[in-house]
C-alpha cells in the first residue's frame, strides 16, 4: 500500500496539473466553530430570503454528519482572477456591471468536472470512496478551507490567501481515506478595513459578519420581488453580483492568473449596454446566458436589476427604455421600470 505522505504529494501534484491553484487537507470535524456562527447568522435574520440556509443545519454546521464515513476532506481552490479591473465599468453608468465570476461559463460545471477527475484518479491510486461538492450542498467550504490551510476567512467573510488573493472558487472532495492533514491558516487581515469600507450598502455590521439582506450580490441574485427603495440607489449599475469587497483586498497583488480561459470575460458581458439588456424577452435571455450562472435567476429578476441600473444612470436617453417596461407582466419589473422613469424624469 502506498505511503500516505507519498500519496498526498502525488495528490497535490495531480490537483495542480488539473488547474487548481492550491490543494490542502483537513478533517470533517475540524470546524467546531461553525454551528455557533451559523446559528447566530440565522437568528439575526442575516440570511434574508435564503430559507435553505436555515434548513439542514445539522449538516451545514457539521460536515462530519454529512457523510459519517469520511475521514478526510481535500479542499481545492481554483483561480478566476480577472485580467482587467472589475470596478472600471462602474464609471460607465450606461453599462451594466456583472460580477467577474459570471462573465463567462458557469463555474459549477467546470470545477465539478475537475473535482471528479481528481476523485477518479485518487480511487485508482489508493481505493476508498469519495464524494465531491462545489457550492451546491450544505458544506461550509470557507471554514473547511481555513481549517485545511488554503487561506483564512477575511473581514468580508470570503476566503483569501497570501498565495492567490481572494479570486478563487472552492471545491471539496470528501474521502474515506485517512490522509495527512495540513495546519490551519491564521488570520492575516490585521487592521485593514479596505473590504469593509468599500461596500456600497454597508452590508457588514461588524468585521467577519455579513448581513446578506444588504449585500448587492444577494439583492441582485437571491432576492425575489422588489428591492427596498432605500437600497436601489446604492446598487449603482451592478446588475448581477458585486466585486467591490473582493477587488479592494490588498492581498490580490499575489493573485494567480486563471488557468482556464473559459473564466475570461466574454466580450458582450464585460460592460454590456443597459438599453440592450432591458429589451431581452425570456427566449432571448435564455439564449444569451446559456451556460452562464446568470441564467438561473431568470429574465424577470435580471431585467429588474437592469432597470434599477437605468434609474441610477442619470442618462435621459434611457428614459424611453424604462417607459417601455412600465407595463411589464412581471410586477417587480414593472415596479422597477416605474421607479426608473421617476428617477430619470
Amino acid at each position: 500500500m502506498m505511503d500516505e505522505s507519498v500519496l498526498k504529494k502525488r495528490l497535490v501534484a495531480q490537483a495542480l496539473s488539473e488547474g487548481f491553484a492550491a490543494c490542502r487537507i483537513c478533517r470533517p470535524w475540524d470546524v467546531p466553530e461553525v454551528p455557533e456562527r451559523l446559528a447566530a447568522f440565522i437568528e439575526a435574520g442575516y440570511h434574508g430570503q435564503m430559507g435553505w440556509m436555515a434548513e439542514r443545519t445539522h449538516w451545514r454546521g457539521d460536515p462530519a454528519a454529512l457523510w459519517p464515513e469520511a475521514r478526510s476532506v481535500i479542499m481545492l481552490a481554483e483561480s478566476y482572477a480577472p485580467e482587467h479591473d472589475p470596478t472600471e465599468v462602474l464609471n460607465h453608468p450606461d453599462r451594466g456591471a456583472i460580477s467577474v465570476y459570471a462573465q463567462n461559463k458557469d463555474y459549477h460545471d467546470l470545477v465539478k468536472k475537475r473535482l471528479k477527475r481528481l476523485a477518479r484518479w485518487l480511487i485508482a491510486e489508493a481505493g476508498g470512496e469519495v464524494k465531491v461538492f462545489v457550492d451546491t450542498a450544505p458544506v461550509p467550504e470557507k471554514a473547511l478551507g481555513q481549517a485545511a490551510g488554503l487561506g483564512w476567512q477575511g473581514k468580508h467573510t470570503n476566503l483569501l490567501s497570501r498565495d492567490w488573493g481572494n479570486w478563487a472558487f472552492l471545491g471539496s472532495v470528501f474521502t474515506t481515506l485517512d490522509l495527512p492533514a495540513d495546519a490551519p491558516e491564521t488570520d492575516r487581515c490585521g487592521s485593514c478595513r479596505a473590504c469593509l469600507d468599500s461596500c456600497p450598502t454597508d452590508a457588514f455590521p461588524a468585521p467577519y459578519r455579513i448581513d446578506a439582506r444588504r449585500c448587492i450580490s444577494y439583492l441582485t441574485i437571491e432576492h425575489k420581488g422588489p428591492v427596498d427603495e432605500e437600497l436601489r440607489a446604492k446598487l449603482g449599475n451592478r446588475i448581477y453580483g458585486c466585486d467591490d469587497c473582493l477587488a479592494a483586498c490588498p492581498w490580490n497583488k499575489f493573485a494567480v492568473a486563471a488557468s482556464d480561459m473559459r473564466y475570461a470575460a466574454r466580450g458582450d458581458l464585460r460592460a454590456p449596454k443597459l438599453a440592450e439588456l432591458a429589451m431581452l424577452d425570456d427566449a432571448a435571455f435564455r439564449a444569451k446566458f446559456s451556460g452562464s450562472p446568470i441564467k438561473r435567476i431568470g429574465r424577470d429578476r435580471f431585467v429588474r436589476n437592469v432597470l434599477y441600473a437605468i434609474g441610477n444612470s442619470g442618462q435621459p436617453d434611457l428614459l424611453p427604455t424604462a417607459r417601455a417596461l412600465t407595463g411589464d407582466p412581471d410586477p417587480a419589473v414593472a415596479d422597477a421600470a416605474q421607479w426608473a422613469v421617476k428617477r430619470l424624469s
